[in-house]
């Protein structure tokens, strides 16, 4: 695999309703070489810090079969960035990796610890009031990462993936898990044994608390 794009966004805005709002998904490529923290890339732009960002979900990752579905499936191109993907790797498909799985590219080592659920900020930056539920239905959720070792990725740098053992918790189960009603209490529990997000930890055990109260 290779790392095609390293895409950073600034701040930006957008109509939101009859206001507008600011935003960061709108990312572009760079050439230059790139530094990843923990927190992410510094320069990149997040708006909503309560859903988005953070040491758990700190770079987003989509892959070009990914995208070359979506092209099929829409009829246009789409350029590496336009779905707030921080890095663009060739041969990824999001729905096959688990939870768990670490990418090394460059000097820096990430691990994936949650799919991502789409918002209606996506939605408006596609144009599209349906696109929440397209991405939902088409099961191509792309990858948050946490860092595990800092460092500095570029365009052109190789990708190689560690495979978790024995994964507790694959990142399309996780991803249909989040819509799926009812919960099921085994399969959420499961899941915290896996190395999941922050968020998506406080959103499981929400929901097991739910159930336990039910029973």
């Amino acid at each position: 695999m290779e790392l095609i794009s390293v895409n950073i966004g600034g701040m930006r805005t957008q109509p939101k309703g009859d206001r507008v709002e600011e935003t960061g998904i709108y990312k572009l490529p760079t050439r230059e070489p790139v530094e990843i923290t923990r927190l992410g890339i510094a320069a990149d732009f997040i708006a909503d810090a309560h859903n988005h960002g953070g040491p758990d979900q700190a770079i987003y990752v989509y892959g070009l079969k990914d995208y070359a579905w979506w092209s099929g499936a829409l009829q246009q191109e789409f350029l590496p960035g336009t779905f707030g993907d921080n890095l663009t790797i060739s041969d990824l498909e999001s729905a096959r990796f688990n939870i768990g799985d670490r990418l090394r590219m460059g000097s820096a080592v990430l691990e994936v610890t949650a799919p991502r659920t789409p918002c209606a900020t996506l939605a408006r930056r596609m144009r599209d009031p349906m696109f929440v539920k397209k991405f939902r239905l088409a099961e191509r959720p792309g990858l948050y990462c946490r860092v595990i070792q800092p460092g500095v990725v570029q365009t052109g740098d190789s990708v190689a993936i560690d495979y978790s053992v024995g994964a507790a918790a694959g990142v399309l189960e996780l991803f249909r898990e989040h819509y799926a009603r009812p919960k099921n209490e085994a399969t959420l529990s499961r899941f915290l044994t896996a190395p999941i997000a922050a968020r998506s930890t406080a959103d499981i055990e929400r929901d097991l608390l739910k159930l336990k109260a039910q029973a």
